[in-house]
C-alpha cells in the first residue's frame, strides 16, 4: 500500500462525497440543510488534513515533533463546537445536516479500507 496514493484517494473520495451530498440534500431538503452539510463537510476535510499533518510530523524523523499537540487538539475541539453552534444558530440549518457533513471523511476512509481489501493481492 502506498500511503501518499491512499491519502490522495481518501481526499478525493471525501470531496466527491461532499459534492454529491450537497447536491442530494439541495434536491431532497432544500438549500439551508445543504449549506449545513457543506459546512460540516468542510470541517471534516479540514480535520482530515490536520490529522494527516500530525501523523506525518510524528512519523517523520527529519522534522522535530509538533509541540503542544494535546493542547491543540483540545482547542480544536472547542473551536469546532463553537463553529458548529454558529453555523446552526446563524445560518438556520439543522444540527443533523452539519453532523452528517462531519462524517464525510469517515465515509471516505471506510471506502478506502474497502478498496484496499478488494484490490490487495
Amino acid at each position: 500500500m502506498n500511503y501518499e496514493r491512499a491519502l490522495y484517494r481518501i481526499t478525493g473520495v471525501a470531496a466527491g462525497l461532499a459534492i454529491a451530498g450537497v447536491v442530494a440534500i439541495v434536491i431532497w431538503r432544500g438549500p439551508r440543510p445543504a449549506v449545513g452539510f457543506l459546512a460540516g463537510a468542510i470541517l471534516s476535510l479540514a480535520n482530515l488534513r490536520w490529522w494527516t499533518n500530525l501523523a506525518n510530523a510524528l512519523g517523520s524523523t527529519s522534522k522535530p515533533p509538533i509541540r503542544g499537540s494535546a493542547a491543540l487538539l483540545a482547542l480544536r475541539f472547542v473551536a469546532a463546537v463553537v463553529i458548529i453552534y454558529v453555523i446552526v444558530k446563524f445560518l438556520g440549518t439543522t444540527l443533523a445536516a452539519v453532523l452528517a457533513g462531519l462524517f464525510v471523511s469517515v465515509a471516505a476512509v471506510v471506502v478506502e479500507i474497502l478498496y484496499e481489501l478488494v484490490s490487495s493481492e
